[in-house]
């Protein structure tokens, strides 16, 4: 307990040095997570208040409770998509209680270790999926890149160039922090005719406020709210728990995946109590508070508070930070986001490997919903990696000298999608008096083993006096004990005498 309690003081502040790396981390995040939430705020069709509230709360709860520091939770468009529909059809009521529902359901998550599916996911499509956040980041830009005067793309271009640039003289403050502030300062004093964030939305005046939400406590409410909240839980966690891989990558450490999902729920059921939406773990803005210093939970906290603190303080000044300006840092995070080795390792790795990787990006990008890529990924992994292991069996036939005898020697992995061939590699055995099969360096998988073990003996006691089975291990002798259809007799286990 001890040392649990340790490594979380230090996940807060180890040194001096640590502090304001996380302060001035947090400040950049804080910034860049105002039109990010806002825009959130327009596709979900709520008061650009739900987004912001929602990016405050959860990024200072999930610093508490999360189990992956220096990582940024917060409102996210994964989850707004899901609930356009809610609260077009409800209004935004319904979508605070969904939200509270999504966040108990995350927890159970948690408290069942339904983590540990994450162990299912390749690399090729954790990598996939980082392509993949990364052309959308981009992507997402766009909007503020057509249809602009040149003043736009100048801001731009300088913005990157401070970005890169800057560290050169100095890592003692973040480079995309003096980026903001050097663009904001040059369009205010000069007066640039270019987009601000004051255009994307009005900002909120004052604190958020606690509530329940304001609908009727009865079953056609669950049943009205469970399938978003069930959909946003879901959606909400493997955002998240990939982007803690992404991070735990990026930083060389290890982060807790239970405590993670129990956070997140914990996070959302807060910000629904203060009039936010849903929200999850930000690729992004994580990468923002990483590649600015951020490693700490005072990252994290320090995000959502400084966030608080412009909305309430300075909202005036907040309005006037320039479009260009934002553009530039969110630009170079899709570009420090994306696996650029991948391209050239399209050659070098399997061809499987690769291709999961491309259809997981395709997915992703067709159809902007990150689970369901994932999701397509893992299954193309699976069947990828069954129809590899099918292979991995092989069945040799010896006959006895005097013709009479036959014996299989079966060695490999036999289940659903090996037993096709594994059937077909025993031949009829008409005028012979007995045939035994060795198992022994075989082991059965499934039913559909034992259903093709089956077929194979009841076909050969067609033509055969005797049929014998040695050699079972332990396991695969438990299945067909309890599954197999065929006599016993004469079944054998253990080693096969030489």
């Amino acid at each position: 307990m001890t040392g649990t309690s340790s490594s979380y003081r230090l996940a807060w502040m180890s040194d001096m040095t640590s502090i304001r790396r996380d302060m001035l981390a947090g400040i950049v995040v804080a910034l860049a997570l105002i039109p990010e939430a806002i825009g959130f705020s327009i596709i979900a069709g709520v008061d650009p208040r739900v987004g912001l509230y929602a990016s405050v709360v959860i990024a200072m709860v999930i610093a508490l409770l999360g189990g992956r520091p220096g990582m940024i939770s917060a409102a996210t468009a994964a989850v707004a998509v899901l609930v356009t529909p809610l609260v077009r059809e409800h209004g935004v009521q319904y979508l605070f209680a969904a939200t509270i529902l999504m966040g108990l359901i995350q927890a159970v998550a948690g408290l069942l270790r339904l983590d540990l599916l994450m162990q299912f996911v390749s690399r090729s499509v954790i990598t996939g999926f980082v392509n993949a956040l990364a052309i959308l980041i981009f992507l997402a830009q766009l909007p503020q890149l057509t249809n602009v005067g040149w003043q736009t793309y100048a801001m731009v271009a300088s913005g990157l160039g401070i970005i890169y640039l800057f560290p050169r003289l100095t890592k003692a403050v973040p480079s995309p922090l003096i980026s903001i502030l050097v663009l904001t300062m040059a369009s205010v004093g000069l007066g640039l005719p270019v987009h601000t964030v004051g255009d994307m939305g009005r900002l909120p005046e004052g604190l958020p406020s606690f509530a329940l939400p304001q609908v009727p406590l009865t079953l056609e409410t669950l049943g009205i709210i469970l399938p978003y909240s069930v959909t946003m839980a879901a959606v909400g966690l493997l955002e998240s728990l990939l982007t803690a891989q992404i991070v735990d990558d990026m930083t060389d450490t290890d982060s807790d995946k239970r405590r993670e999902c129990l956070g997140q729920g914990g996070a959302n059921i807060v910000s629904a109590l203060f009039g936010g939406m849903g929200g999850c773990a930000m690729i992004g803005q994580s990468v923002i508070n990483v590649t600015s210093g951020g490693r700490g939970r005072l990252s994290t906290f320090m995000a959502g508070a400084f966030l608080l603190f412009l909305l309430s303080v300075l909202e005036p000044w907040v309005g006037q930070v320039p479009m260009p300006a934002l553009v530039a840092v969110m630009i170079m995070v899709s570009i420090g986001t994306f696996s650029w080795n991948s391209i050239p390792n399209l050659r070098h790795h399997p061809p499987s490997s690769s291709v999961v990787m491309l259809v997981t990006v395709a997915v992703v990008v067709a159809t902007r919903d990150l689970s369901l890529g994932v999701l397509s990924g893992v299954l193309l992994s699976g069947i990828f990696f069954a129809g590899k292991v099918q292979r991995m069996f092989a069945v040799e036939r010896i006959l006895s000298q005097d013709g009479d005898h036959a014996t299989y020697r079966v060695s490999g992995q036999i289940f659903f999608a090996s037993v096709i061939r594994f059937t077909r590699a025993f031949q009829e055995e008409q005028g012979r008096s007995s045939v035994t099969i060795d198992v022994s360096a075989a082991h059965f998988w499934d039913i559909s083993a034992v259903g093709a073990l089956d077929k194979i003996v009841a076909r050969l006691r067609r033509d055969v006096r005797a049929v014998q089975i040695i050699g079972y291990n332990k396991a695969s002798e438990d299945l067909v004990d309890r599954f197999a259809l065929h006599d016993k007799t004469g079944v054998q286990t253990g080693s096969v005498p030489h």
